[in-house]
């Protein structure tokens, strides 16, 4: 049995994906929280609103949403922020700071010109980067630097892009400068966890892994299923089988529904426990049976059946 199961090949899971959320503070030109304006999240592929409302301290927070671009704009007793851009990705969460006021409004068209060439920069980089150019995604990204050398998801595309060049240094540096621009942002350190998985420098991979997954927890996003998932793959691609088994428990017991936290526990079990193992397998072709696994998940119940 088992000289059968070492004759099988190992995929490498893919990561998951969950909502993401998009925050911030809403302030006056004079710095001061606005209480109750109103903040409009508009998704700018589809157009869907979102809308919540800042507290007294001028926080506001809305979760539920898809990773992608959107447009976030603040208002209240007629006055409006300019729009802000956000990029939400699955765990880890946009920041946005909104500023209305009388101030703010003179310079909302100015702003406005400046967001729009932003926008279609970024847009125009992230069209090129889907199309697998990237060294045009590149380009378009840098040009969005020049527009605002703080634009933390310019920097992260940058890296992303060297990253599928793999031209893993120009990716750390790129990714580096994420860092600087926002330290607490876990994003970044997702996306480093990645680079650092594609060189198999799986150490260094698990402690970007873990960082991200610090941060999330500090954003009320810690337990989350695919945060524990994607720590969890990481951890098994570095040899850790021990460490990442736990974490796959904690996933399958919180959404019994997660199909890939099935299959890797049952990767993770399978020389220790294949009767359970099976138990893991079968799940997983039940719940996906069409799945990136299902034909490597047939291929172990069989032959840990015979």
């Amino acid at each position: 049995m088992f000289a059968v199961l070492a004759a099988l090949a190992i995929a490498v899971p893919a990561a998951a994906q969950m909502g993401g959320m998009v925050k911030g503070r809403v302030l006056d030109d004079k710095g001061q929280p606005v209480d109750g304006a109103k903040v409009t999240i508009t998704a700018n592929d589809t157009s869907r609103k979102f809308e919540t409302k800042s507290n007294a301290r001028g926080e506001y927070l809305q979760i539920g949403l898809s990773s992608g671009a959107y447009s976030v704009v603040a208002e209240k007793d007629k006055l409006v922020s300019a729009a802000q851009r956000a990029t939400v990705r699955a765990g880890s969460p946009a920041q946005v700071d909104l500023i209305i006021g009388l101030a703010a409004a003179a310079a909302t068209a100015d702003a406005a010109a400046r967001g729009a060439a932003l926008t279609k920069s970024f847009d125009d980089a992230i069209a090129a980067q889907k199309a697998g150019n990237y060294d045009e995604a590149i380009e378009k990204f840098t040009a969005g630097i020049a527009i605002n050398a703080n634009c933390f998801s310019c920097y992260n595309g940058i890296g992303r892009s060297y990253t599928m060049k793999k031209d893993y240094a120009k990716a750390e540096e790129a990714f580096k400068k994420s860092i600087e621009v926002r330290p607490n942002d876990g994003e970044v350190y997702s996306e480093m966890a990645n680079m650092y998985n594609a060189q198999r420098k799986f150490e260094d991979a698990a402690a970007m892994s873990k960082k991200a997954s610090e941060l999330a927890g500090a954003a009320g996003m810690g337990g989350n299923p695919d945060v524990l998932y994607n720590q969890g793959v990481i951890l098994f691609n570095g040899g850790k089988t021990g460490e990442a088994k736990p974490l796959f428990e904690q996933v399958v017991q919180a959404n019994p529904t997660h199909a890939e936290a099935h299959y890797m526990l049952g990767m993770t079990i399978v020389g220790e426990n294949p009767a359970a193992a099976v138990t893991e397998f079968e799940a997983y072709l039940k719940l996906s049976p069409s799945g990136p696994n299902a034909a490597m998940a047939k291929q172990f119940v069989d032959a840990l059946k015979k």
